[in-house]
């Protein structure tokens, strides 16, 4: 077994007893839990909602609900994408309570799948100043920004994206590579181009 795989085994082992430890209510354990995913929580939030004080606010509220649903997850599968499942719906709930659009269930059969390149995004952020992807990320729809947010900042796999987005594993390459085509007219747009 090489280093990484005993490393993240040994994570693994970790995060299940901070788990077992904050199911029989140790708040040591909660705040240990808090401190791992409260950032990048908040950079989920922080994007997906538009506004830094949302984001705070949504990121505690998501914790309140771990704290209530943490019964539910199953240890059997990986802990990170049921967390930002929990994340996404709560996000789409706060978007959907302020009268904003919801993500739209797309027709995933007529979406186009033309363009196979998968690091269009890469190449996008080296091509342009962060805060103009990041401007480009907050005029996207909400499930496009969330699909690149979960693969490119959290650097989720198909599988755990699927899992967090609650859509058939089939369809998030289809979805990631739409959400890539409308940021890269989003940032043409920005550009004058």
């Amino acid at each position: 077994m090489s280093s990484s795989d005993q490393s993240a085994e040994r994570k693994q082992q970790l995060l299940a007893e901070i788990i077992t430890r904050a199911r029989a209510g140790q708040n040591e354990a909660w705040g240990e839990m808090y401190e791992e995913y409260a950032p990048a929580l908040y950079r989920f939030c922080r994007h997906t909602l538009r506004n830094h004080e949302d984001a705070e606010d949504a990121t505690a509220e998501i914790f309140l609900k771990l704290r209530q649903k943490l019964d539910q997850y199953d240890a059997e599968r990986p802990f990170s994408p049921w967390l930002y499942r929990l994340a996404a719906n709560h996000c789409y709930d706060l978007l959907r309570r302020r009268n904003r659009q919801g993500p739209a269930v797309d027709d995933f059969d007529t979406l186009p799948a033309n363009d196979t390149d998968p690091n269009q995004l890469d190449r996008l952020v080296a091509e342009q100043r962060s805060d103009r992807v990041r401007g480009g990320l907050d005029r996207l729809d909400e499930r496009p920004r969330m699909a690149l947010l979960l693969r490119y900042y959290c650097e989720m796999s198909y599988d755990d994206i699927a899992a967090a987005l609650q859509i058939p594993r089939p369809y998030v390459g289809v979805v990631l590579l739409r959400a890539r085509q409308q940021l890269r007219g989003e940032l043409e747009k920005g550009s004058g181009a």
